[in-house]
């Protein structure tokens, strides 16, 4: 098997081992689309230059796919009105002859009690951007209300389909990070399963002193940390991760214990 092939089933297997960030409409009523993992092996060509996010769109395709109760009518619809673009749909679907507009999403979240007021507000993306509570507005805002605009239902009489007659669901992902001092968090609205792992900043690293590193590229955030890499003792990862939080950029990292448990964790450039 090419290496290439090998990373994008790597992937595969990480992204459907990922859970929903919450179950049904837990949260504003942003309905959850259910979908088993009945098939783990993946075949397709994917091109590495896409975005974390456009890249995931092709395991959501592929995933989609494979379930014989499900049609993929459109993906990546740009709705435009006299050249400006108004929004995009990821995609809509026939679910057992149902249509169903889908927004695909996979995020990694930090917990911060020092932002917001609610357990939905406190998760932030970890270089303090791309907070959940903005995504979950945008949502329904902006990317939801696109469905019932005049301009895209003239594009879903060319599928011979109406807005009244779409439900419109999220396949919402997520992996969450606490506090390295609060690793015990019980969530009331998220999915506690969510949570991957914990997050530090320099100060808290020396804590660690005795055990290995990596540092994955971005797409491989998706990937379960496992044993067959190439390990970097504490004072070369030191180094490496410098030259990531010196840009304001906080890195997604494995851990390895002197017991050889493996841990994922983001180091922050922040305080």
């Amino acid at each position: 098997m090419h290496q290439k092939t090998k990373d994008i089933q790597s992937r595969y297997e990480g992204f459907l081992q990922t859970l929903c960030l919450w179950k049904k409409a837990a949260v504003h009523d942003l309905y959850q689309f259910e979908i088993k993992n009945a098939y783990t092996k993946i075949n397709i060509e994917i091109d590495e230059k896409l975005r974390l996010g456009k890249y995931i769109e092709r395991f959501v395709s592929y995933q989609l796919a494979q379930e014989k109760n499900i049609s993929i009518l459109c993906e990546n619809i740009q709705i435009q009105q006299e050249k400006r673009t108004l929004g995009e749909l990821d995609c809509i679907i026939l679910r057992d002859d149902k249509p169903i507009h889908l927004e695909i999403i996979y995020k990694f979240y930090l917990y911060d009690e020092t932002v917001g007021n609610t357990e939905i507000e406190h998760f932030i993306g970890p270089n303090r951007k791309d907070a959940l509570t903005e995504k979950l507005t945008k949502l329904r805002e902006r990317q939801f209300t696109l469905l019932y605009t005049r301009t895209c239902n003239d594009y879903l009489k060319t599928l011979q389909l109406s807005s009244e007659n779409i439900t419109q669901q999220v396949y919402f992902k997520g992996q969450l990070f606490v506090p390295y001092s609060k690793k015990t968090i019980q969530l009331k609205i998220l999915n506690t399963n969510c949570i991957s792992g914990f997050y530090i900043n320099r100060k808290e690293l020396n804590h660690f002193l005795a055990c290995k590193f990596y540092i994955p590229s971005k797409k491989d955030w998706l990937v379960i940390p496992h044993q067959n890499i190439d390990w970097l003792k504490f004072y070369q990862f030191k180094e490496k991760a410098e030259t990531y939080l010196n840009r304001s950029f906080s890195p997604l990292c494995w851990m390895k214990l002197s017991n050889g448990e493996i841990l994922k964790f983001f180091l922050v450039w922040w305080d």
